[in-house]
C-alpha cells in the first residue's frame, strides 16, 4: 500500500495534473489509495478544517456577488420608490436602506445604535422599509406607521417609528390609538386609514421587493451596492466605510 501511495503522490505532485488518472487504477489500487487518503486525513484533520473554511469563504463571496446583482437589478424600487420615509441627510453621499419589523428584537436593539451612527456621520441618507413578517402585531404596527405618514407626513411618522421601536407592551388598536393621541395626529383618521388599499399597497410593494431580493428576515440593510442580512459582528461602520471607499 505504501508503494501505491508513493506512486499516487508522485503522480499528483511531480507530474502534470492530467497524468494522474484515478480511473486507470484497478479495484485493488483504488481501495488502497482511498484507504491511504483516509489515513492521512484522520492523522491530519486540520486539512479538512482548512478545506471547509475555503468552501465557506467561496460560498460567502458567491452570495455577496449575487446580492450585488439583486441590488443593481432593483435599484429604483430600493432607493427611489416614492413612498418610503427618507431621513438622516437626504443629500448624503451614502444611502442606507433598512427593512424593519417593529416586533423584531434585533431591530429594537440596533435602533439606538443606528440613530447615533447616522447622527454622528452626518452624511448618510436613511430609508426605512416597513416589512412586517413576524406577527399580527407586526402588521398592525407597520400599518399604523404608514397611515401616520400618509395622514400627517414625515415628522410624525418618524416619531411613531421611534416609539414603536421602543414599545415593549402589546400592539393593538387601543395602544395605537393612544400613540396617535400622543403624536398629536387624528386618531380616527389614522386608525381608519390602516386598512385602506393605500396602506396595503405600500406593504405589498415592500413584500414583493423583499421576495425579489430574497430577504427573509429583519433587520436587513442595503448600503449602496452591498446587502447585509442582519447586523454584522463589527457593526455597520465597516460597510459604510467600504461603500465610501468604492465611490472615491
Amino acid at each position: 500500500m505504501k508503494a501505491i501511495l508513493t506512486a499516487a503522490a508522485l503522480a499528483a505532485t511531480a507530474l502534470p495534473a492530467l497524468a494522474f488518472d484515478p480511473a486507470s487504477m484497478n479495484e485493488a489500487e483504488k481501495a488502497a489509495f482511498g484507504e491511504a487518503v483516509r489515513d492521512y486525513l484522520m492523522a491530519n484533520p486540520n486539512v479538512l478544517v482548512e478545506a471547509i473554511n475555503v468552501l465557506e469563504e467561496r460560498r460567502v463571496a458567491d452570495e455577496a456577488k449575487n446580492d450585488q446583482l439583486l441590488v443593481e437589478n432593483n435599484k429604483a424600487a430600493i432607493f427611489e420608490d416614492g413612498y418610503s420615509w427618507i431621513g438622516g441627510n437626504p443629500e448624503g453621499d451614502i444611502t442606507l436602506v433598512e427593512f424593519i419589523d417593529y416586533r423584531c428584537g434585533v431591530c429594537k436593539k440596533v435602533h439606538p445604535e443606528l440613530e447615533k451612527l447616522i447622527a454622528a456621520d452626518g452624511n448618510i441618507r436613511w430609508i426605512l422599509k416597513e416589512f412586517p413578517i413576524l406577527t399580527q402585531e407586526s402588521d398592525l404596527a407597520a400599518r399604523f406607521a404608514v397611515a401616520v405618514q400618509q395622514e400627517a407626513g414625515a415628522e410624525p411618522y418618524k416619531k411613531a417609528h421611534d416609539t414603536l421601536m421602543e414599545m415593549r407592551g402589546p400592539v393593538n388598536l387601543e395602544s395605537l390609538g393612544k400613540l396617535a393621541d400622543d403624536l398629536g395626529v387624528d386618531r380616527t383618521a389614522v386608525l381608519n386609514r390602516m386598512n385602506t388599499e393605500e396602506v396595503s399597497a405600500v406593504l405589498r410593494s415592500n413584500h414583493q421587493l423583499a421576495e425579489q431580493m430574497r430577504i427573509m428576515g429583519t433587520p436587513t440593510f442595503i448600503i449602496e451596492g452591498e446587502m447585509l442580512r442582519g447586523v454584522p459582528a463589527d457593526g455597520l461602520e465597516g460597510a459604510i466605510a467600504r461603500a465610501r471607499a468604492e465611490k472615491s
